[in-house]
């Protein structure tokens, strides 16, 4: 069944299908199947927030089975469990109990991490959840790339970025032959640090000038309807993707 609301509200913006195509990025036939919803097709989350806004119309109105902008926002309200103004004053504490009770998202997506390299808690938490068959992903920036250099630059550190990167990998040599770890170094300009365990997520916002442990934290829970936290957990698998795995601390491009 066509989507006569769709249909309607492009038509009372006087905008032609080809316009609308051009201004989203997308071929004319595209828009054409949205609105005749052939197989019941619809675009991506973001696609249908971009036509709202050019539309100036709710997603509700263009699609009635979807939330308003209200509910979005109330149930990204109910998604957030604390803010914190900088990493330094999150409690120790909560970064390896949330890991302590991941029985199937255990992951770290940072530069270097390096604070994290040296708790030995941390690491015992890692050996048990790896004996429990828990999957351990470990996403570090390349030493060697562009982003991690631009990032050491950006907190006025230069060089030793890539320098703390390496130390985190020697400090986790006696992780590395464990089953269900697995490390892989990205080249990702990276907006955030970001910490999976399970349902809960600590997104460390990256600002320019300064560290990230003075950078705001975000302690974020899903709950059903809310946005915030799968944006941050699929940005995690798409780094993840996009990274290459390594077997060892010491780096063949560094060995060579």
């Amino acid at each position: 069944m066509a989507n006569e609301q769709l249909r309607g509200a492009i038509l009372a913006s006087g905008l032609r299908l080809e316009e609308v195509a051009e201004r989203l990025g997308v071929s004319t036939r595209t828009v054409d199947r949205w609105v005749e919803a052939k197989d019941e097709r619809r675009p991506y989350r973001r696609t249908q927030y971009a036509i709202a806004n050019l539309l100036g119309k709710e997603l509700s109105e263009l699609w009635p089975d979807e939330r308003t902008s209200r509910q979005t926002a109330e149930a990204g309200r109910a998604e957030l469990v604390m803010l914190y103004p900088h990493r330094a004053v999150v409690p120790k504490e909560l970064w390896t109990s949330l890991y302590a009770k991941a029985t199937r998202h255990f992951d770290l997506v940072v530069y270097a991490g390096f604070w994290l390299s040296e708790d030995p808690l941390f690491f015992r938490l890692i050996r048990e959840k790896s004996q429990d068959g828990v999957p351990i992903r470990l996403m570090l920036g390349d030493p060697l790339s562009d982003p991690v250099a631009q990032r050491g630059m950006d907190e006025g550190i230069g060089p030793a970025m890539a320098s703390k990167i390496r130390n985190a990998l020697a400090n986790y040599t006696p992780l590395f032959n464990l089953p269900n770890v697995e490390f892989r170094l990205h080249a990702t300009t990276l907006y955030n640090s970001i910490y999976r365990a399970d349902d809960d997520v600590l997104v460390n916002g990256h600002v320019y000038g300064v560290g990230a442990y003075l950078a705001p934290v975000m302690h974020l829970r899903h709950v059903p309807g809310g946005e915030l936290f799968s944006t941050y957990t699929t940005s995690i698998e798409r780094i993840w993707d996009g990274a290459r795995r390594i077997t060892s601390p010491q780096l063949e491009s560094e060995t060579s």
